[in-house]
């Protein structure tokens, strides 16, 4: 399995602030799919889909506050 990276612009970071990033794709094809973005200021968005339908979500914020975690089905508990 293969990842893809491509640069983005203007993107929303998980602080708020209005930055460019670089985003990473990753999928096997088999319900596997890696999403992540990583912001020039350190922030970084999570997003990983399982091969069950399951979801799990991460913003990490690169000063360390307010970050959120989302979990579905039995990924995260």
């Amino acid at each position: 399995m293969v990842g893809t990276k491509t640069r983005f612009t203007a993107g929303k970071a998980p602080c708020g602030k209005i930055v460019d990033g670089e985003h990473y794709l990753e999928n096997d094809g088999e319900g596997l799919v890696i999403r992540d973005d990583y912001f020039v200021c350190g922030c970084r968005r999570i997003r990983h889909e399982f091969h069950d339908g399951s979801i799990q979500v991460r913003n990490v914020r690169h000063d360390g506050k307010g970050d959120r975690d989302e979990s579905g089905a039995d990924h995260g508990s």
